[in-house]
């Protein structure tokens, strides 16, 4: 365990089952999303005839940021089903890395952190 700046308080159980709720709607729309990206991510046809070379262009580029954006949502809906596993273990709301509590602020912002403030900023500079 390393020391933070900022001591988060461990999670009520109130604050649990409303956050675990919270994270079964928001893994109920990322589904939704991933299912309607579908369609945008799909192979683009390269008829000559029918559109000029910048629309090809331009339609490989919207396919490839339609595949980018499922990916993240994919990333995302991973991280709410894991989430969703550590309410049922009685882990929730504990960072992965130092075993601290992550605090309410955190996860009330997006509730399927894993790790605290302090150890996904230290991640995200390596």
């Amino acid at each position: 365990m390393t020391p933070h700046a900022e001591e988060a308080e461990e999670l009520s159980p109130e604050e649990i089952e409303a956050l675990r709720l919270t994270l079964g709607s928001l893994k109920l729309e990322l589904k939704s999303q991933i299912e309607a990206s579908a369609a945008a991510a799909q192979p683009v046809e390269l008829d000559q005839q029918a559109v000029g070379r910048l629309s090809r262009m331009d339609s490989l580029q919207s396919q490839q940021m339609a595949k980018a954006t499922r990916q993240q949502l994919s990333l995302r809906l991973a991280q709410c089903s894991a989430a969703l596993l550590c309410v049922e273990r009685g882990v929730y709301g504990l960072c992965r890395s130092c075993e601290e509590p992550i605090g309410i602020a955190r996860l009330t912002a997006k509730p399927e952190a894993a790790f605290c403030l302090e150890c996904q900023n230290s991640a995200d500079r390596r």
